[in-house]
C-alpha cells in the first residue's frame, strides 16, 4: 500500500489496474491460510494450532524473514519511484527543487529507518516468544508508522509529472556555470549522437541570450522546443549533450551569470541579493542560494564578500 501510494503521488500517468493485484496475492493467500486453521480450531478439532506448542507460529523464523524481504523489496521500488521522478523533473522544469517534495524524501528516510528496526529486533530478540517484552519495538514502529501516514495524508499533492514510458536518463555530470558552453566543440559532436548538436546548440544559447526566457520563473523545456519548433526530447538531448547539464542546471546557470552580472554592476547595494534573484527567475531564497553555491562553489553573500566589497 505505501509503494503504491508513492507510485500514485509522483506519477500523473498512474493507475491502479489488474496487474497491480498481484502484489497482494500473499496477504490474501495468509488471510485464507488463518481462516482455515481458525475454522479447523473453532468447529472441527477445538484444539489450537496457533499455540500448540506455546508459540505463536506468526514468529516463525521463515515467516519473519519473509517479511522483512517484503519490506526491502517496496522499499527499493519506492526509491527507484523518487529517483525516476526527481531525474526527470530536473531535465523539463527550471523549478524542480521547488517541486522535489521533502516530504517524501522524509517518507522514505522513515521507511528505511521500519526496516532497520526491524533488523535491530532480529539481532537482539532471537527468541520469538518473548515478543512481549520487548515493548521498545511496537513503540518505536507504531511511532514510524503514524508519522508515515499523518505526513502522507497532510502532503497529498499529486505531481504534474508522468513517468509513463520514460527511461531513466544517464546520470548527470558535476554542475558548472556556463563554462561548460567552452569546451570543444569537435569533441561534443563526438560524443553526441545528434549530427547538428553544435547548430542547435547555437539557437538555444541565442534563444535564451537574446528573449532572456531564464527570467520565467515557470520556464519548462516544452517552452524552449516550442520557441524552437521543435520536440523536447531533441532539446534535452542537446542540452545534456552539449552543455553537459540537465534543464534545470541550464537555466539556473544563466540565472546565476545574470544576478552576477547585476553585482558588477553595483545593484546589489540599492537592492537586496532576493530581489535580484527574483529578477533573474529564481522563486525562492532556498533555490537561489543552494542553485549558486552548487555553480560558484561559495554562497551570494561570500561572493560580493570575496569580489565586490562596498
Amino acid at each position: 500500500m505505501l509503494y503504491f501510494y508513492c507510485r500514485y503521488l509522483l506519477d500523473n500517468s498512474f493507475r491502479f489496474s489488474k496487474k497491480h493485484r498481484l502484489h497482494f496475492v500473499p496477504a490474501v493467500l495468509y488471510l485464507l491460510y488463518a481462516l482455515l486453521v481458525f475454522l479447523n480450531d473453532r468447529v472441527l478439532k477445538g484444539t489450537y494450532y496457533f499455540y500448540e506448542d506455546g508459540k505463536d507460529k506468526d514468529f516463525a523464523t521463515w515467516y519473519q524473514v519473509a517479511g522483512l524481504l517484503m519490506l526491502v523489496y517496496y522499499l527499493l521500488k519506492c526509491l527507484q519511484t523518487y529517483k525516476q521522478y526527481k531525474r526527470i523533473t530536473y531535465n523539463e522544469v527550471s523549478y524542480a527543487d521547488s517541486v522535489m517534495f521533502k516530504w517524501a524524501r522524509r517518507f522514505l528516510l522513515a521507511f528505511l529507518v521500519l526496516i532497520a528496526i526491524r533488523v535491530l529486533f532480529f539481532l537482539v530478540n532471537p527468541e520469538w516468544d518473548a515478543f512481549g517484552r520487548k515493548f521498545w519495538y511496537y513503540l518505536s514502529f507504531s511511532v514510524l508508522f503514524y508519522y508515515v501516514t499523518i505526513s502522507g495524508y497532510a502532503n497529498s499533492i499529486l505531481t504534474g509529472t508522468s513517468l509513463a514510458g520514460r527511461a531513466l536518463p544517464l546520470p548527470n555530470p558535476p554542475p558548472a556555470a556556463l563554462q561548460v558552453a567552452e569546451i570543444d566543440e569537435e569533441t561534443l559532436q563526438s560524443r553526441s549522437s545528434l549530427p547538428d548538436l553544435v547548430e542547435w546548440k547555437q539557437k538555444i544559447e541565442r534563444l535564451m541570450e537574446e528573449e532572456k526566457l531564464y527570467e520565467n520563473p515557470v520556464l519548462i523545456l516544452s517552452d524552449l522546443s516550442s520557441r524552437l519548433g521543435t520536440h523536447t526530447k531533441k532539446v534535452s538531448q542537446v542540452i545534456n549533450d552539449g552543455f553537459q547539464m540537465n534543464f534545470n542546471d541550464f537555466v539556473n546557470a544563466y540565472r546565476i551569470e545574470a544576478v552576477i552580472r547585476k553585482i558588477e554592476e553595483g545593484e546589489h547595494t540599492v537592492q537586496t541579493l532576493l530581489a535580484l534573484a527574483y529578477e533573474a527567475g529564481f522563486n525562492s531564497k532556498s533555490t537561489f542560494n543552494r542553485a549558486f553555491k552548487r555553480a560558484k562553489s561559495i554562497s551570494p553573500k561570500e561572493y560580493i564578500e570575496k569580489y565586490h566589497q562596498k
